[in-house]
């Protein structure tokens, strides 16, 4: 790792974990990109060398999600609904870690035109976040729809999906559970959110087996 890689990734890591911090006292849109320079004692212009606008934490924050997701299951593989599942009590988790920080990702996802490319996490990144994962540069960093397309398609092979229908279409329909249910549960101040989650996954399954 190169000096200026190692600075830079550093740097991403610092500017991610002071924003989750912060967001822990107040909501994301209340958080100034001066709170967070201040926090990680850089300059506006070099926040913005990185993170083009105050959001791109957001987007980045969920891609070393799924990264974490990754390493996850390539420590522990799964397959079929067992990964559904454990997708979902980790975006539960999430949720109860920190709480709003995907609704203001939902909310700026749903006022983009188009949907954002993959935010960037390398692998001098990697090797931050995960110093202790074996090889962890090497992890391929897959997005939540990607993980539920593979787990879709290895639970018709196995069986524990019977109802006749597209892959695309039943990935489409976890989605619309694991995304509604965080708007319904902060709409209808749901508690445990890992018991309700579970309820609404419960009650698809029951409709494609």
């Amino acid at each position: 790792m190169s000096l200026r890689k190692e600075k830079a990734a550093r740097l991403k890591v610092q500017v991610l974990e002071h924003t989750l911090k912060l967001v822990g006292k107040k909501a994301f849109d209340d958080i100034y990109v001066e709170d967070i320079c201040e926090k990680v004692k850089i300059s506006k212009v070099t926040f913005f060398k990185y993170f083009p606008q105050k959001e791109d934490v957001l987007l980045y924050h969920f891609r070393v999600w799924c990264l974490s997701r990754s390493v996850d299951l390539k420590l522990k593989p799964k397959e079929g609904i067992q990964g559904v599942y454990f997708l979902l009590d980790k975006l539960s988790e999430e949720c109860e870690t920190h709480p709003g920080l995907m609704l203001s990702l939902i909310g700026y996802l749903s006022d983009s035109k188009r949907p954002p490319k993959p935010f960037p996490v390398k692998p001098e990144e990697k090797k931050l976040l995960f110093p202790d994962v074996e090889d962890v540069s090497s992890v391929e960093i897959l997005s939540l729809d990607q993980m539920l397309e593979k787990f879709t398609l290895e639970a018709i092979f196995k069986k524990e999906i019977t109802k006749t229908t597209s892959t695309r279409d039943i990935t489409n329909l976890f989605n619309t559970v694991f995304l509604g249910s965080i708007v319904t549960a902060h709409m209808t101040q749901q508690n445990p959110l890992k018991l309700f989650f579970r309820r609404n996954m419960d009650n698809v399954m029951k409709g494609l087996t």
